[in-house]
């Protein structure tokens, strides 16, 4: 398999437990960085979310600004009401373009061109959330030749979203949160396939 150089990670009811729990979980030198997209109220300035989320885990969490380059040990998160997307370059960029399935930042904009940027080294990894944001953005990541996680349906917060990921596409691991972490580093480390 091919060794991962990004990792996106979706969520939305529920989140932030789940992506403290995620990123408490991971060490401080992970040696890829993090896309995430985060539902959140459209006046929400984002902020706050990095530093909760800074305080909770050893990687460095900051807002994402458009054309800011990728970095390994570090998280970037969508601002509030604008899509987050990834370039082929190594760079993240920023829309204001329409909702999709009602949100912005979407979570399947992220995965969709994450995927098209990295394909095979490419690692998508969905929690918990109340829509099916995040569904068509697995099949997505799924077809390129990326791998998935999902957080069990039946033990998140919300299982919404992770369900419709499940339905929607032959995901590679459906796991509770509590396991996630150490998956997704032995996945990063190559220790696993």
């Amino acid at each position: 398999m091919t060794r991962p150089d990004l990792v996106v990670v979706g969520t939305s009811l529920g989140g932030l437990n789940a992506m403290s729990a995620l990123l408490a979980s991971l060490p401080a030198g992970l040696p890829v960085p993090i896309a995430a997209v985060q539902h959140r109220a459209v006046d929400d300035d984002g902020r706050r979310l990095a530093t909760l989320l800074q305080e909770r885990g050893r990687l460095r969490v900051v807002d994402a600004e458009d054309k800011m380059p990728l970095e390994h040990a570090t998280v970037y998160l969508a601002p509030a009401d604008y899509h987050l997307l990834v370039e082929a370059r190594g760079l993240v960029a920023l829309s204001t373009d329409p909702p999709v399935r009602s949100a912005r930042p979407s979570i399947d904009v992220l995965f969709e061109t994450a995927a098209d940027a990295y394909g095979r080294a490419l690692i998508a990894v969905l929690l918990t959330g109340a829509s099916a944001d995040g569904a068509d953005g697995v099949v997505a990541v799924k077809a390129r030749g990326g791998r998935v996680l999902v957080e069990d349906p039946a033990t998140a917060e919300c299982g919404t979203m992770p369900a419709a990921a499940v339905a929607a596409a032959a995901v590679d691991y459906i796991l509770p949160l509590s396991r996630m972490g150490e998956y997704l580093v032995a996945l990063v480390e190559g220790t696993r396939t």
